[in-house]
């Protein structure tokens, strides 16, 4: 949660206010640092999940996505309840799952207090639109 809470005071949030820092262990130990890339022309911008998720991608093909962790709330705000990952961020890990075939361990929390988690992305999204449908 420490990796994921630096990267969340790096995000670029200034049109929401809200700030995401993902941090992603890949299975050679190295993290993956993403975090909320807001743009003025609204669907330009990423989440802070799939920066990281595709950063790995590119970066390290072939090395499996162990385990993420996740923190997000309103800037400068004590919000303190887990924020899961949005409906586009838990498709494309989904993706990552069934690619690697392997799960990859999820953790999220808000600005501060608990921490929620789950032991795989199907979890949160249980019927997952998948290459089996193409």
């Amino acid at each position: 949660m420490r990796e994921a809470s630096i990267a969340r005071s790096q995000a670029y949030a200034p049109y929401s206010n809200f700030s995401v820092g993902c941090a992603l262990l890949l299975e050679n130990g190295v993290v993956i640092r993403g975090n909320n890339q807001e743009n003025a022309a609204y669907p330009s911008g990423l989440c802070a999940e799939r920066v990281a998720i595709f950063a790995a991608g590119a970066n390290y093909p072939g090395v499996a996505m162990v385990k993420m962790a996740i923190t997000a709330g309103p800037v400068g705000s004590k919000f303190d309840k887990p924020v899961p990952p949005c409906g586009a961020c838990r498709q494309s890990m989904v993706e990552y799952e069934s690619r690697q075939e392997k799960s990859i361990e999820l953790f999220f929390m808000g600005a501060v207090g608990k921490v929620a988690r789950s032991r795989s992305l199907s979890d949160l999204l249980p019927l997952i639109f998948d290459n089996k449908y193409l």
